[in-house]
């Protein structure tokens, strides 16, 4: 009977706990195509319209407040922003708020108008609650824009000065006629040597003004849906141009050993301006002595939470030496430093990994009832620079234990894609039950995004593996005693 009920036991242990059906958040996906010839009906005016357009990292962080007013006869809920065909790719986290209702939550924006001899296509943002005629609502409308600097001149001496270039818009790209607006630039610093003038503003001053690092354009009124005026601001920016083609993240949740294990692969190219010579070893290290401003990327900042331990940094090569753990850096975190084997000019790539532990009770917590558990983790987290991060694409793994179920997830980042799989590591039966999240165009703002997870987590399904273990032991152990009394001797027949 003990024999039985063993047998029962193990079955239930190896259930296919995974395969229930996941109920997921699904994001939204455009399914509207539009015409080269459509044009956003003229519904909505724009009363007062102010852009700010931050420069001082190295993608463009651009925020538009517009108050917008329902100039036709019936309630409107779809208002169309547009952007040039060659930038809507670049474009990443784009979201919206009212201003006066901060609470009140807009459905994510997404991209319609997918002709290719279309100039212009737009997102398409849905009020949550629609705007009656005559109705005035103040939006709030964040973006950034990513690969938006470029190296003039494109190739510098070692030690030179690195100008970048931005190129805008000085009316606002907008599908409706603005009343009044005005755009201000932010520079890192107050080199600017070239930027684009427009003669008097409707104030009679010069246009743009210039107060400090921050060009003001405008004010401009009656400005007609689709009216552009193309300006350029070139400015001093001798810090690298960090760019991230993919960064492959996983987060590995173990109940037993009470560890969240984190891993990051990257592969970053500084975009700067190229170096006109060959790298001189000789002349750097002369630099590091009085430690000038220069393009090329030194070290990466990595904080991490304090109490992560076991930290590690692996190039192609392998193992990375000239790297530095503080556990406690601050009140708030740790800070790992990692040096690359070589400085990073422009036009030069660099890739590794880096990983560490950390204690799983500060990212999980069990429900009072049931057999539920509430995790949540950083959706990025990857090293922090002065000058800023621009990553293309993001792709985070979150590796659930073995039998988790009902699994759930709620995070603010924009998501193109998402998707429910198994993972399967050492000594595991069906595999771990894995959430795969997908965004492009994130910028080192977003670190402090998180991805919530809920799942439900059986008490039987922590003793899968110690059981799949056992009865391996056990039956190896079986077969070594049945060969044992086999009689495999060679002797004379009776």
């Amino acid at each position: 009977m003990r024999s039985l009920s063993l047998l029962a036991s193990c079955a239930a242990a190896l259930l296919p706990f995974a395969q229930a059906e996941s109920n997921l958040t699904v994001p939204e996906v455009s399914k509207q195509i539009l015409s080269s010839t459509f044009k956003p009906q003229q519904v909505f005016q724009h009363t007062n319209l102010v852009r700010t357009i931050n420069l001082e990292k190295e993608y463009s962080r651009e925020t538009i407040n517009v108050v917008v007013e329902n100039v036709d006869d019936r309630p409107q809920f779809e208002y169309y922003l547009p952007f040039e065909q060659s930038i809507i790719a670049r474009v990443g986290g784009l979201e919206v708020k009212e201003k006066n209702r901060p609470d009140l939550v807009y459905p994510q924006p997404y991209i319609v108008g997918y002709d290719t001899y279309s100039p212009e296509e737009y997102f398409l943002i849905t009020f949550p609650v629609s705007l009656e005629p005559k109705q005035k609502v103040t939006l709030s409308i964040t973006y950034s824009i990513l690969s938006a600097l470029k190296p003039v001149p494109a190739s510098i001496n070692q030690a030179d000065k690195q100008y970048v270039q931005f190129g805008f818009s000085a009316y606002v790209p907008s599908a409706y006629k603005t009343l009044k607006q005005k755009t201000k630039v932010k520079l890192p610093s107050t080199d600017a040597p070239e930027y684009t003038t427009l003669g008097v503003n409707e104030d009679g001053k010069d246009d743009p003004q210039k107060q400090g690092a921050t060009f003001t354009y405008g004010p401009y009124t009656d400005i007609p849906a689709g009216a552009t005026y193309v300006a350029a601001i070139r400015y001093e920016f001798t810090k690298p141009l960090l760019h991230s083609t993919l960064l492959e993240r996983d987060v590995e949740v173990s109940h037993w050993g009470g560890n969240l294990a984190t891993e990051e692969r990257h592969w970053f190219e500084n975009r700067g301006a190229t170096l006109k010579a060959q790298f001189s070893r000789v002349a750097w290290q002369q630099m590091q002595y009085y430690h000038p401003a220069t393009s090329a990327l030194k070290e990466f900042q990595y904080p991490v939470m304090i109490g992560s331990t076991d930290p590690y940094f692996i190039d192609d090569i392998g193992n990375v030496s000239t790297s530095r753990f503080r556990p406690v850096n601050n009140a708030k975190e740790g800070l790992l430093e990692l040096r690359p084997r070589y400085p990073i000019f422009g036009g030069w790539k660099y890739s590794f990994r880096v990983g560490w532990d950390s204690n799983l009770k500060n990212f999980l917590r069990k429900l009072k009832t049931g057999d539920g558990y509430v995790l949540k983790v950083p959706f990025i987290e990857g090293p922090k620079q002065g000058e800023g991060v621009e990553y293309e694409k993001v792709v985070l793994r979150i590796v659930l234990p073995e039998g988790a179920t009902n699994v759930k997830y709620e995070t603010s980042m924009p998501l193109i894609g998402e998707k429910l799989d198994m993972h399967r590591t050492f000594m595991d039966t069906l595999g771990r039950t894995t959430l795969k999240l997908t965004a492009l165009n994130v910028v080192d703002d977003f670190r402090d995004r998180d991805v919530i997870v809920t799942y439900d987590y059986p008490f039987m399904a922590g003793f899968r593996k110690p059981t799949v273990i056992f009865a391996s032991v056990l039956g190896t152990f079986s077969f070594a005693w049945v060969v044992s009394k086999l009689d495999v001797s060679i002797g004379r027949k009776a």
